[in-house]
């Protein structure tokens, strides 16, 4: 069986991945690994953020210096998504995590609350035909097998590089002007996606894990491997 490392310890995100892609594969995730490397998110796009995140860990599980993980039969996803506002010059994008900490001399990533009320304050005047958003989610895949014990590690890695793939997904939508729902995770209560009248977080995650921006990047991954299970 193939075993899907998901380069995440977010809870929210290994349920959703695993809901949407089924019970034909093992999964692995950050939290059944000892001490894996931390990854700096500074690209500047999702897909520069995942490709790095999938890399660093698909390098990571080739040194076979990790006891009860393996690289054979294994491949890493990664992935980075955010929100992008209209009104906001597709804001927060890839500082959605870490939107209400994105002043100089902050790290690291804010509660939901303070995003989202940082999201509400920036939009307080605009109107509600302006207020159109997307969720996006771009996902890397690397393959991971063990390096040889001869190999450069540059060599090694740019290997690793050369065989990423990249899929994306988006959900088109619109913000709200306050929070609705108890559900989802991140800016889902605020997020209205186009067609419904009600935002992620009540919707549910039958309906939500259809239609998201993760849900369709998912789709294409899972089309690219044949739909194992």
């Amino acid at each position: 069986m193939t075993t899907l490392f998901i380069a995440t310890g977010n809870a929210h995100k290994v349920a959703e991945i695993q809901s949407i892609l089924g019970n034909g594969f093992r999964y692995q995730t950050l939290k059944d690994a000892p001490n894996p490397p931390s990854v700096i998110e500074d690209a500047t796009t999702f897909a520069g953020n995942a490709s790095k995140k999938a890399i660093e860990l698909a390098h990571w599980l080739g040194a076979a210096r990790n006891p009860g993980l393996s690289a054979s039969n294994t491949l890493v996803i990664a992935d980075d998504s955010g929100l992008e506002v209209d009104a906001l010059n597709g804001a927060p994008g890839v500082h959605s995590a870490r939107f209400a900490a994105a002043d100089p001399g902050t790290s690291g990533n804010s509660k939901d609350a303070d995003n989202n009320a940082k999201l509400l304050r920036l939009l307080a005047d605009v109107p509600i035909k302006k207020r159109t958003a997307r969720f996006r989610c771009v996902i890397a895949l690397v393959p991971t097998v063990a390096a040889a014990a001869n190999s450069s590690p540059v060599c090694y890695a740019d290997e690793l590089e050369l065989s990423t793939e990249l899929f994306d997904g988006a959900c088109e939508g619109h913000i709200e002007f306050a929070p609705s729902g108890q559900g989802g995770f991140g800016y889902d209560p605020l997020f209205v996606p186009a067609g419904y009248t009600q935002s992620f977080a009540e919707l549910g995650e039958n309906v939500k894990n259809r239609i998201s921006h993760r849900a369709r990047a998912l789709e294409k991954l899972v089309t690219r491997l044949g739909r194992l299970s």
